[in-house]
């Protein structure tokens, strides 16, 4: 019979079989990790030495990308508007730099010199109308040797006051020649340089205004000044307050003040009396540091009924009104950031307008096809950014006619409102404004010239630049020796 359990034979012959599979298939994972390790690149060997690893072969992640896209753009943005501003601002600057180097006929002789029109802008201070003024203008003016002098205003109809008031002190010198003007540190100087023999300069001087908010109050201040009266106008009289009744006499009868009562009169005096000293230190605070501003001699309703003086010039100074872009408020940021990315734009516009101050060019202001003036409508635009307290009324006034009201104080004028109001012009002050304009070979003179690139670089740049050009020196041996002059001769 046969056997029932099969032979242990072949069990063994594979077992034996087994580990002869697992040796030769680990020989060959060792041969391929060897040559794998033999594929791949050793790299630089000079980053090797220095520690650093092999750059990655694959792209940084989504956001990875994202930022750096975005960092990128925004930087590049940012960094050629701020290159292609300092082209603008300088392109301009040499475009008149030949100006100053004009010479004068008479070493006595000033130079020319325009009158800077500056005031706080709505809802802000002088300060950045000022930064305004230097960072656009004051390089081009600066490259033209031209002389300026500011009138800066801090509050709405400070600079209306100022032109009225000057053009008032002219027609005074030829109306009333006997009245004494009250003196001024301008008119010092004017009696100086007469008794010196210095002439003033005869030629065209000109007017420079920065923003809308100040245009509205100098073409105000030319119809005051212009049409207004020479005298100050009168105060509205104060209402007459009823003669208070007196109450009849009360009998009181006096005691005798015990020792206690003494002893705390004494105590509430002492306290009395550091209480007045503060009382008078902030009524002292109190006074206004600077003059109050005049009231306004004329309405816009008077212009029609008003006889313009006999000695009005038949044009006057040309003015040029300059941008000044402003505007608060958290949700206009992104406007903001706008106008941040296209200053490039503002500086070359200015520019234009202050390069035809320069160049003393001027003409009359067109009529628009309505019959309206133009000077209406300059820089109009910057009335839609304006803030809102603008356009309402100030509460401040209010409260000035409450205490009015409950001291029964003199009563003052109302101050006027320029900004929110529209313009009223009248003909025979229009027609006498004069702008200036920049000529077309002038215009296509400045479009050739070229601007160095070290004048428009930053710091970065211009750094790498000096190190560059100093190991250049090093290296040919020019090295930095003070001037002492000849030292060979010792004698």
């Amino acid at each position: 019979m046969a056997d029932p359990k099969p032979p242990a034979e072949p069990a063994a012959a594979a077992g034996a079989a087994a580990p002869s599979a697992t040796a030769s298939a680990s020989a060959t994972s060792g041969a391929s990790s060897a040559a794998a390790k033999a594929a791949k690149p050793a790299g630089n060997p000079a980053l090797r030495m220095l520690g650093l690893p092999m750059l990655p072969k694959k792209l940084p992640s989504r956001n990875w990308m994202i930022f750096w896209a975005i960092t990128t753009s925004l930087s590049a943005a940012i960094i050629y508007d701020k290159r292609e501003k300092k082209r603008a601002t300088a392109k301009w600057a040499r475009a008149v730099s030949h100006l100053a180097q004009e010479p004068l006929k008479n070493p006595n002789e000033l130079p020319r010199k325009i009158t800077v029109f500056l005031e706080s802008p709505p809802g802000d201070g002088l300060r950045v109308a000022q930064d305004h003024f230097i960072e656009y203008v004051k390089p081009i003016l600066h490259a033209s040797g031209i002389d300026w002098e500011f009138v800066q205003g801090r509050q709405q109809g400070d600079v209306r006051a100022a032109v009225a008031e000057k053009i008032r002190r002219q027609r005074k010198a030829h109306e009333r020649p006997e009245e004494d003007i009250l003196p001024t540190n301008d008119k010092a100087i004017l009696e100086s340089r007469e008794r010196s023999g210095i002439p003033e300069y005869d030629g065209i001087k000109g007017d420079l205004v920065v923003g809308r908010h100040t245009w509205k109050e100098y073409i105000r201040g030319l119809h005051e000044g212009w049409l207004g009266p020479l005298d100050p106008p009168a105060l509205p009289e104060a209402p007459s307050a009823p003669e208070p009744v007196q109450p009849p006499p009360v009998e009181v009868l006096t005691q005798e003040p015990k020792e206690e009562s003494k002893t705390d009169g004494g105590a509430e005096a002492k306290k009395e009396e550091p209480e007045k000293k503060e009382e008078e230190k902030k009524e002292e605070d109190k006074k206004p540091k600077r003059p109050p501003q005049p009231p306004p001699y004329n309405t816009t309703a008077d212009y029609e009924s008003s006889s313009i003086p006999l000695r009005i010039p038949h044009e006057f100074n040309p003015s040029a009104p300059i941008e000044f872009p402003h505007v608060l408020g958290f949700s206009n940021t992104l406007t903001r950031f706008k106008w941040f990315l296209n200053r490039r734009k503002l500086a070359d516009n200015i520019g234009r307008e202050v390069a035809a101050v320069c160049f003393a060019v001027s003409r009359d202001w067109p009529e628009d096809a309505s019959g309206e003036y133009p000077q209406v409508h300059a820089l109009e635009q910057e009335e839609r950014n304006w803030v809102k307290s603008v356009w309402k009324d100030d509460p401040e006034e209010k409260k000035d006619d409450k205490k009015n009201e409950e001291t029964k104080s003199e009563p003052q004028r109302p101050k006027e409102k320029i900004w929110p109001t529209a313009i009223v012009t009248d003909p025979r002050i229009m027609s006498r404004m004069r702008r200036f304009e920049l000529l077309p070979e002038d215009e296509a003179r400045s479009k050739d010239v070229v601007v160095p690139e070290e004048e428009i670089e930053g710091w970065i740049k211009g750094s790498f630049r000096q190190l560059f050009r100093w190991g250049a020196s090093q290296w040919q041996g020019k090295h930095f020796t003070p001037n002492v002059g000849d030292i060979s001769n010792e004698e």
